[in-house]
């Protein structure tokens, strides 16, 4: 199969380099002066590495994935399958599926689960979008891990940001209750305890943390505003205590939003 890869950065180059491994014909293209991933037919043009080939893999920035697609729009084989794995918006992805349907182009909107050094192919990503299904045919019969989550473009995106609320968001209160601990000189108790306290994570916890936050949040308020105090006299910048405090004083006086009040978890005791 003719494959063309767009964007050979840390990503894109071991993409196209598993791709070629796998017997297909790979072109690339990258706007910096870069050498070409073994086995890749490096291109000058992005609109020379996709003529004629069946499958596209933008592998670029959310900000680029518009001017990707813009640029070879009208170099694309009709019913060619144009795969976006930038990580942007539903709204976006929707939109340069609108813009790929022109050329009758089958879009596909991936969403990345995990980084794909060390993985490659086999990095486990979801798909959406009208060509999802071929998508993830192609890319499984070369040892991807690609679910397809639905039809409509946007739906991989919207599942990879949902969770990215909670894992950037855990990284940076790690980062800064991590920071405090140490410079309070329990650095060491408090690395083991959180290590402890994140491995006990089931549903009942998750159950927990979602609904007593709401009928607790009065007292939870209270504390997290003693933490506060703390960062600030260590010389942390407490910005995701902040966050915390403005959440819970919006509890305080709104109470829990409606779309948890239906659900069936009744809150727990804290």
């Amino acid at each position: 199969m003719k494959v063309a890869v767009l964007g050979l950065g840390e990503a894109g180059s071991v993409l196209a380099a598993d791709l070629a491994h796998a017997g297909d014909e790979v072109y690339g293209y990258d706007p910096r002066p870069i050498a070409a991933p073994p086995g890749v037919n490096l291109m000058d043009t992005p609109e020379a590495a996709v003529a004629g080939c069946a499958l596209v893999l933008a592998v670029v920035a959310a900000s680029q994935a518009d001017d990707a697609l813009t640029q070879v729009l009208g170099s694309l084989a009709n019913g060619a399958i144009y795969a976006d794995l930038s990580t942007a918006s539903p709204g976006l992805k929707e939109a340069l599926a609108d813009k790929a349907a022109v050329r009758t182009a089958q879009f596909v909107d991936v969403a990345l689960m995990a980084p794909v050094p060390g993985r490659g192919l086999t990095a486990p990503a979801l798909a959406s979008g009208s060509g999802a299904a071929q998508y993830a045919k192609l890319i499984n019969a070369r040892g991807g891990q690609v679910e397809v989550v639905g039809e409509r473009a946007g739906q991989a995106a919207a599942r990879k940001l949902l969770r990215s609320v909670v894992m950037k968001g855990l990284a940076a209160l790690v980062i800064e209750s991590t920071e405090a601990a140490t410079r309070y000189g329990q650095g060491e108790w408090f690395w083991n305890h959180l290590v402890d306290q994140l491995g006990s994570i089931d549903e009942t916890l998750m159950e927990r943390l979602l609904v007593a936050t709401a009928s607790h949040a009065p007292r939870r308020l209270e504390e997290m505003e003693a933490a506060r105090s703390l960062l600030t006299e260590l010389g942390v910048p407490p910005f995701m205590t902040n966050a915390t405090i403005t959440h819970l004083r919006r509890l305080v006086a709104e109470g829990m939003p409606e779309v948890y009040r239906q659900t069936s978890m009744n809150p727990s005791m804290d």
